[in-house]
């Protein structure tokens, strides 16, 4: 366990490295709806999985076209490395027919919000496969999630040893999900770390790097 003074430190060092990485974030929403709808197909994959064999997976069917034209049982079968494949197919297919009207229109539907927490909430309320982590993993990833939390198991064991948390929690209710982001948010004012700034510090104090 490092000490905050140490995360501090480690802050400043990664500082310029997590900044570029999250403007790439928000230039993700200048593109189009395919890639952003990409990003969420991502993000529908990742429970119990790992990101990189996600991010793999999801570039392979970007390429092939089928995420966009593919039947569920077609797109499941490129899920390579991504559990519970069959089911996340489904919910891929899914989500791109719930923003589908006439062609792909994803970015019209997500600008209908202006409050991010609203969002999420509708995410959740809407999509398969998509709960409170997931739904805030998606809109970090396209530059929405500054004042949301990402609580994987990562963030949560950082959170644990810095106190923020008093245990690992077992499952996270939309309540407990709640509340413990208050918490994080309230570490990232005392520590003078950006709270979208501390998920990705964290990642790359576990794994190494900065990914997404």
């Amino acid at each position: 366990m490092t000490s905050i003074e140490e995360l501090k430190q480690l802050h400043a060092q990664k500082k310029s490295e997590i900044e570029v990485r999250l403007s790439d974030f928000k230039q993700l929403f200048d593109k189009s709806d395919e890639t952003v709808f990409s990003e969420l197909a991502f993000c529908i994959c990742t429970p119990q999985s790992s990101a990189k064999s996600c991010d793999s997976a999801i570039k392979g069917l970007v390429e092939s076209g089928l995420l966009f034209s593919g039947s569920a049982p077609e797109i499941s079968k490129r899920l390579f490395g991504v559990r519970f494949h069959n089911n996340k197919a489904r919910y891929i297919v899914a989500a791109r027919d719930f923003f589908t009207n006439e062609s792909l229109k994803i970015k019209e539907k997500l600008e209908e919000f202006e409050d991010v927490f609203e969002l999420r909430e509708f995410l959740v309320k809407n999509i398969l496969g998509l709960g409170m982590k997931e739904a805030s993993h998606f809109l970090r990833n396209i530059g929405m999630g500054d004042k949301l939390a990402i609580l994987d198991r990562h963030i949560l064991k950082n959170l644990l040893n810095y106190g923020v948390i008093t245990h690992m929690p077992k499952s996270i209710s939309k309540t407990k999900y709640l509340e413990i982001e208050t918490k994080m948010a309230e570490f990232s004012k005392t520590t003078n770390i950006p709270l979208a700034h501390l998920d990705l510090l964290f990642w790359s104090k576990e794994t190494g790097e900065i990914f997404k």
